[in-house]
């Protein structure tokens, strides 16, 4: 795999950030919900943003 130059490695950084902080989020409004389906969604969407999460950190590696 190629290098990354600095713009690159400040993006990556920023996006591996906004995810993690989508999965938080996601996480919390999943256990306050109460209804089954709605409580479904937020977790499916907490379960995406970690997998893209861990998708963009290997390109740090």
């Amino acid at each position: 795999m190629s290098q990354l130059n600095q713009t690159e490695l400040q993006n990556l950084r920023h996006l591996i950030g906004a995810h993690d902080t989508a999965h938080q989020k996601l996480q919390a409004y999943a256990q306050q919900a109460t209804d089954p389906e709605i409580k479904k969604f937020f977790e499916d969407g907490a379960q995406g943003a970690m997998k893209t999460k861990q998708q963009l950190l290997g390109f740090l590696s």
